[in-house]
């Protein structure tokens, strides 16, 4: 993080409220200056003289204050706080504050400080997994996005309630590295247009049924949020997923691997990288039954080979434009992995072991390989979001290394 950037932090009532002094230090860490604002909830979980003695600045709370505090400036200092922050990180968000700020309301510091602050915002929610699940959280977290505003999804986990699910306060450096991507603004994929597929195709089998796959499309949209944050224009070819859609980007829904595979031959040509992440069926049933089969012994399905998508945008693709394949395998053979690259004829591939328990399929964190020709470069273990950035600085690593004939980023020439 730059230097001096002012990092005003908001700290909502709930159990992840203990969390926010730790953020706070590894903010300043970065060499952030930060101040609080913490909601009347918030005290009843830490005490404000935690968050004074770490920022070295005193808390706001109060929209009204009397007294000495008053009588020290004349400042409207919920305007002026808003007015001060380089960026607002919200952390951890309720579910009651996120519905004040996505309405605009404004009865409290909190709240009344965003709508004065017209710099980025970062807000990183944590509750119950059935309140982070239920409607009305989903579309005001939907509002806050296509305000512009980064939200980083909590974790899938055990919760204070006991219970298990979505909802856990995302850790520590995935926020800062949220906060960093706010300030330091890198804008290296601007004039690009980035074609990403993600999610799992479904092959039919007769009108209710289908063969399928785990995929979420979580890494999928992570590099489309990040790809889009980096100022590219993105093209998101989705098949089936669970995951909130990126905010800014283009999706065009499919279902099947035929579907997939006409949907990015047909938006091609305005590609200047292509991203392979989705989970595309390898077989498809050969004879798709026209009516719901019924349960009358062992049934005997005919499957045959899907297209492989890679190979066909790589024999159609203009000049110039990079191809990103994937490779979901059931453990880090590079060999295989190389193999793959080298049968499909694209530019790298990223290898994901799906074989490791909280990661890969359905999982909010990753850790993959990005292989070139003969270079290979480990990306370990992290948040998928920040697996994202990785995997886009080996991209930019070879869109540079093609204008400058040059090595960048790490990539070895091959």
């Amino acid at each position: 993080m730059a230097k001096n950037v002012k990092v005003l932090l908001g700290v909502c009532g709930g159990v992840a409220a203990y969390k926010a002094a730790e953020l706070l230090r590894e903010l300043q860490r970065q060499g952030a200056e930060v101040r609080v604002v913490m909601t009347r909830a918030a005290k009843e979980f830490v005490q404000p003289l935690t968050f004074e003695s770490l920022s070295g600045h005193r808390v706001f709370a109060d929209l009204w204050v009397t007294g000495e505090a008053a009588d020290r400036s004349s400042e409207i200092e919920h305007i002026a706080q808003g007015q001060w922050a380089d960026v607002l990180v919200i952390a951890p968000a309720t579910a009651h504050t996120m519905a004040k700020l996505a309405h605009g309301m404004a009865d409290d510091f909190l709240s009344a400080a965003y709508l004065a602050c017209t710099k980025p915002v970062v807000i990183a929610p944590s509750m119950n997994v059935n309140m982070w699940e239920h409607a009305a959280t989903r579309a005001n977290v939907l509002a806050l996005k296509e305000r512009g505003h980064v939200v980083v999804e909590p974790e899938n986990g055990y919760l204070a309630c006991g219970m298990t699910g979505g909802g856990r306060f995302a850790e520590i450096e995935t926020i800062v590295r949220a906060v960093m991507g706010c300030v330091e603004q890198r804008e290296d994929l601007v004039g690009e247009t980035v074609l990403i597929t993600a999610g799992g195709t479904r092959e039919p089998i007769d009108p209710v049924r289908f063969l399928g796959n785990r995929s979420s499309g979580k890494m999928g949209f992570a590099l489309a949020a990040a790809a889009r944050r980096r100022g590219a224009r993105v093209v998101m070819i989705a098949a089936a997923t669970t995951a909130a859609e990126p905010a800014g980007c283009e999706i065009v829904r499919v279902e099947t691997a035929a579907e997939m595979q006409e949907a990015v031959l047909s938006r091609l040509d305005e590609a200047t990288v292509v991203i392979k992440a989705a989970a595309v069926a390898d077989f498809h049933v050969r004879e798709v039954a026209t009516e719901k089969m019924q349960r009358s012994g062992a049934v005997t399905l005919e499957l045959e080979a899907t297209e492989d998508i890679v190979r066909s945008v790589v024999e159609r693709r203009r000049a110039g434009t990079l191809v990103i394949a994937f490779a979901a395998e059931m453990g880090s053979d590079v060999a295989r992995a190389r193999e793959k690259l080298r049968r499909k004829g694209a530019d790298a591939i990223v290898l994901n072991d799906i074989s490791r328990a909280g990661i890969g399929f359905d999982a909010d964190r990753n850790a993959v390989m990005f292989l070139t020709g003969d270079g290979l470069v480990e990306i370990g273990e992290a948040a998928k979001g920040d697996v994202a950035e990785r995997i886009l600085d080996e991209v930019f690593g070879l869109r540079m290394r093609g204008v400058l004939g040059v090595d960048v980023g790490g990539v070895v020439a091959g």
